[in-house]
């Protein structure tokens, strides 16, 4: 990869990373702050479906904004509103106070999900789009390896409330990356003044749009499968399995490890068999590995190893999925690409947090209820890869 691409690379990672640390610090601490705050177990997986439905929604306003302002300014809205939030939340008196503040947090949060996707829109298409992609997914699967871990060390001596406080200074960080180290990627001359009823065009154009719909829902039903399992983890692996908070952080890291690993190939195996090919053998392999762990488990195969290496293979289709099926959606619609992009957000948003209330309805404690969640995922991606691209040329995208 060249030196540019790369440099590229790290900042949009390190920008995009922030809403994901956001989450993955915290989930250590979800037990202690249900008992600190007299709060249910539903209560608290409140707290992270109120940031999702933030998160997902305000996509709509900051990829319309990009492309009318362009790519900086709306991140350095976004990121001071993450940033206030953040301490707001160190400070919450009672989970209804957290749930509104994560809320709030989550408005902000959008800034940085669906702007470098039009960032990479702007400046790349193709293998080389699927290559920053895969990079920039690099980059954020630190998070969940690293982010509980750094969680914990703050939770124990110090408590919850601090780890807000942390990252609330990851968000100056940001700031610094936007103000001093990312280039602006939409020139003036190509920004669109607002206009409504051209907003309503474009999301008409990618609604009626077969392709972008079913890549985007496709991912979608990934991204569901993984929120299902961050509103369940804590509870599951500390109450159920009876792990430290710690050894959670362990655990939950190696989810990342086949995610991370399989999302740096996607580029090169989507130039050697084609990236619609990879999206549908990858669903595939998504599906079979979530239906047999929900066999096993249902089965009543209660082994906690088995349980993780399941999730590690079913989450490693995903590195295959998640960034190329991005790109593809996106492929033909460069000249709205903001647009696309927030909406493409929002769509995955909010069927991740749809799968965060419906979970947290019917959690019992046990890894049947994951196990199912996950399953039924990965079955609505396959039908959708099967409506989609059925008939779909199988040559690459260049």
């Amino acid at each position: 990869m060249k030196t540019d691409m790369i440099k590229m690379a790290l900042i949009l990672g390190l920008l995009s990373w922030i809403g994901p640390f956001a989450i993955d610090m915290y989930l250590p601490a979800m037990p202690a702050i249900s008992e600190d705050l007299g709060a249910s177990v539903s209560a608290a997986q409140w707290t992270l479906m109120s940031f999702f439905i933030a998160f997902g929604l305000c996509q709509l306003f900051y990829g319309p904004a990009s492309d009318v302002f362009g790519r900086k300014p709306p991140l350095y809205f976004g990121l001071s509103i993450f940033g206030l939030a953040s301490v707001g939340c160190a400070f919450a008196p009672t989970i209804e106070w957290l749930i509104a503040l994560r809320f709030v947090q989550g408005v902000g949060a959008a800034a940085v999900m669906s702007i470098p996707r039009a960032v990479i829109r702007d400046r790349y298409t193709g293998f080389e789009a699927t290559r920053m992609m895969s990079t920039i997914m690099l980059v954020i699967a630190i998070s969940p390896m690293l982010a509980p871990l750094m969680g914990t060390a703050i939770i124990v001596p110090f408590g919850w409330r601090a780890v807000f406080l942390a990252v609330a200074v990851v968000t100056v960080l940001g700031l610094f990356l936007t103000g001093f180290a990312l280039t602006e990627t939409l020139a003036p001359a190509d920004r669109a003044p607002f206009r409504f009823k051209a907003m309503m065009k474009a999301f008409g154009v990618l609604f009626r749009d077969p392709g972008y719909m079913g890549l985007t829902l496709i991912g979608g039903m990934g991204m569901a499968s993984f929120f299902a399992f961050l509103a369940t983890a804590s509870f599951l692996y500390t109450g159920y399995y009876g792990l430290t908070p710690f050894q959670f952080s362990l655990a939950f890291a190696l989810n990342a490890l086949g995610f991370f690993s399989t999302s740096q190939i996607a580029a090169n195996l989507g130039a050697r068999f084609g990236s619609i090919n990879v999206v549908k053998w990858a669903v595939a392999g998504y599906a079979t590995s979530a239906c047999v762990m929900f066999s096993l488990v249902a089965l009543g195969y209660d082994s906690f190893p088995l349980l993780v290496v399941l999730l590690i293979t079913t989450y490693a289709f995903l590195g295959l999925v998640v960034p190329t099926s991005m790109v593809l959606a996106l492929e033909e619609h460069g000249p709205i690409a903001g647009t696309a992009a927030a909406l493409g957000g929002t769509l995955q948003m909010m069927l991740g947090a749809l799968s965060i209330a419906l979970v947290s309805l019917v959690f019992d404690g046990t890894p049947l209820m994951l196990a199912s969640a996950v399953a039924l995922c990965s079955l609505l991606a396959a039908a959708l890869s099967m409506l989609t691209l059925r008939g779909t040329p199988q040559q690459a995208v260049a």
